[in-house]
């Protein structure tokens, strides 16, 4: 059978434009989400979790940026295991489970969208899920600068409302030093098993640069570009998460926060004393940017599997109008509906963190492999202890998490 050479997408996206890009998938789906949740299996050592978790996403964020410094292509991971170990099933294996990882991270999304929404209008969740990703469907379809124009918007959006709590509370972030020591775990093993059960699900805020590789045939100058985009956005969310964690457990009693299904707008009307409507709004113009950014992720998986040939080319077709690929992005569309109405928020992030672990350990073991057989290169590049340790850390993350259920 003589395969159909694919259409190229459009190379547009800035090096400002694929950071705003990572940020608004990276802040939309943590603060602004789950934040509660963690101070729910971590208490007050909650930001512990996220420091935890950054530390953990870093040494994969570093394995990414070289990968797709040598390998800038759509469907990242799969590339990655390929070149790595020659294995066409697990590469699509791989791929599978990124498109996975993009489907049920939008439908948590959308499940926090919910939580949010509830606090205007009361609706049935199944409605307001079903206009959310419609609308959002439509757009990406309707083209990547466009679609990625909207996303830096609204991440500006987000970091302002960040900066409006921050600044409302801050009391409580200048008197910050002063907790430093009750927000520091103890020795003890119950108090670490908290603090490891929130990071499991803290590394889903951290989730987002590994979105940031699927757009590189989209990007100018990928391989330079890209690594840049990577670590700024890893230090910018480490910061803001630690900073604005520290102050939700500071300043709000824990049984509130843990059980708030609208963390920062409750944290704005405790320190403000005034009705949320600002930071709820924020707070929806957030998640609407993750779900945006993740739906045009996973697309762009299936559309780079299906040009590499591991698909049925449909899946790679792009229209000559908008220069996306609409077979994929209906089919991304229709799963995320169904997964978003299907199951809660925190399952669906403990799934998506689960699945995420899984392929960071195969993508460090990638770059381990593709160190020793391509030594001659000259672009960006880690010590080999990165990739060593990011698969030492993701797959003894996912060891516990099995124990755990068990």
């Amino acid at each position: 059978m003589v395969m159909r050479k694919p259409e190229k997408l459009n190379r547009s996206l800035s090096l400002t434009m694929v950071t705003f890009y990572g940020l608004g998938t990276i802040i939309g789906a943590g603060i602004y989400v789950l934040v509660g949740k963690v101070a729910g299996e971590a208490g007050q050592f909650a930001p512990a979790s996220f420091f935890i978790a950054a530390l953990l996403a870093a040494f994969t964020a570093f394995s990414y940026a070289e990968l797709v410094a040598r390998f800038p292509h759509s469907a990242g991971e799969a590339v990655y295991v390929q070149r790595a170990f020659n294995w066409s099933m697990l590469s699509r294996v791989v791929g599978f489970l990124i498109v996975l990882v993009g489907i049920i991270s939008t439908a948590t999304l959308a499940n926090g969208f919910v939580g949010y929404f509830d606090r205007f209008i009361e609706l049935p969740s199944w409605i307001t899920i079903s206009v959310l990703i419609v609308g959002l469907g439509l757009l990406a379809a309707w083209g990547i600068t466009q679609s990625v124009g909207v996303a830096a918007l609204l991440t500006v959006v987000e970091i302002i409302g960040l900066a409006i709590v921050l600044w409302v509370a801050r009391g409580v972030v200048i008197e910050l030093p002063q907790h430093i020591d009750t927000l520091m775990p103890t020795a003890d093993a119950v108090v670490w098993q908290g603090v490891l059960l929130g990071a499991f699900v803290a590394f889903y805020a951290f989730i987002g640069f590994e979105d940031m590789v699927n757009v590189a045939e989209e990007v100018k100058d990928p391989s330079r570009t890209l690594p840049t985009a990577i670590i700024i956005t890893l230090v910018i969310t480490t910061l803001l998460y630690v900073l604005v964690t520290m102050t939700a457990v500071a300043g709000l009693p824990l049984e509130q926060l843990a059980g708030s299904e609208a963390p920062l707008a409750d944290m704005y009307s405790h320190f403000s004393g005034k009705p949320a409507t600002v930071i709820i709004i924020i707070g929806l113009l957030s998640v609407l940017n993750g779900i945006l950014v993740q739906i045009i992720m996973a697309t762009r998986v299936l559309y780079g599997m299906s040009a590499q040939g591991w698909l049925h080319d449909w899946f790679s077709r792009i229209n000559s109008g908008t220069q996306t690929p609409l077979n994929a992005t209906l089919v991304v569309v229709i799963i995320v509906w169904v997964m978003a109405i299907s199951f809660p928020v925190l399952t669906l992030a403990k799934m998506t963190s689960f699945v995420t672990l899984i392929v960071f350990t195969l993508m460090n073991l990638s770059l381990w492999r593709v160190k020793l057989l391509e030594k001659n290169y000259d672009g960006f590049s880690v010590p080999m202890v990165i990739p060593v340790l990011g698969a030492f850390c993701s797959g003894g993350f996912v060891t516990y998490q099995l124990f755990q259920v068990v």
